[in-house]
């Protein structure tokens, strides 16, 4: 008799176990299909006005189809990536393919870009000199202190030849400690982004965002030098490899990429200057 109990108790426990089995996978299951099915979507955003583009010109497309929308803005850009990471955010508008890429590789997640953003070029700004020819020994330039803008800040002065960047730097570490002179012996400083218009008065050039620019009012194109942002250095969409399939990703494409969004920032005289995505090609302007 005591054998066949133990035996009957096991049959039980083997089913709980399978039942416990099915119980999870089946959460599994539900899980991943909410998180493809999800109608509520955060985004990240550093400092600038992209948080701004979004809030006016993409959320409205997304409520149309049912979306609730979170925007979040971060102090710093650092602080953006790792928030991926942690499940706080489902998609970012803050950084470029370089620096993605840089970072996929240090940090070993899989980061992805989903469309492409209006994007600001930077530009070097001047109000003590009216001429790039006034440039002389000793003066003062600015860059942004954050590794990607001061690499961009940097290629313009080297296309000026001003500077020259050592080989095979490092767009993640990047610093004035990987600028040498060339025609000029510059004092080469860094500042926070967001400070560089405040600087004018005080330095002889400024290496700006334009997204900074655009936001206090001023016209990218006014500036001495204005970028010619390549492609990896502009502003993405970025989203996890997991959720590129999703249908909310899909739709969030489909609003960087839409007509609607194409009229509302060219509609802004405040985004005068900004680089389009090449989806926008077809759309009159």
């Amino acid at each position: 008799m005591g054998n066949i109990s133990m035996f009957k108790q096991k049959i039980i426990n083997l089913s709980l176990v399978a039942t416990a089995i099915i119980v999870l996978a089946g959460c599994g299951d539900n899980k991943e299909k909410d998180s493809a099915d999800k109608k509520q979507i955060t985004i990240g955003f550093g400092v600038g006005n992209y948080i701004d583009q979004v809030d006016k010109g993409i959320v409205p497309i997304l409520e149309k189809k049912g979306y609730q929308v979170t925007l979040r803005q971060f102090s710093q850009n650092r602080q953006i990536n790792p928030a991926f990471e942690e499940g706080a955010i489902d998609a970012s508008v803050n950084q470029s393919r370089a620096y993605m890429e840089a970072y996929n590789q240090k940090n070993n997640i899989n980061m992805v870009a989903l469309a492409d953003s209006p994007s600001a070029p930077q530009s070097l700004r001047s109000n003590k000199h009216k001429s790039l020819d006034e440039v002389q020994d000793g003066m003062i330039v600015a860059l942004s202190n954050d590794p990607v803008n001061a690499e961009r800040g940097a290629r313009i002065l080297e296309q000026l030849g001003w500077i020259k960047i050592k080989p095979n730097v490092s767009t993640l570490n990047f610093s004035v400690n990987d600028i040498e002179p060339a025609k000029y012996k510059l004092d080469i400083r860094e500042t926070d982004a967001a400070q560089g218009l405040r600087l004018l008065d005080d330095v002889d050039f400024v290496v700006v965002n334009g997204n900074y620019v655009a936001s206090a009012g001023q016209r990218i194109a006014d500036g001495l030098v204005v970028e010619n942002s390549p492609l990896e250095h502009r502003v993405i969409v970025t989203v996890l490899q997991k959720d590129l399939d999703t249908q909310w990703a899909k739709d969030l494409k489909e609003a960087f990429e839409s007509k609607e969004y194409a009229d509302y920032i060219r509609s802004q005289r405040l985004y005068d200057g900004f680089i389009e995505p090449a989806a926008w090609a077809n759309y009159a302007k």
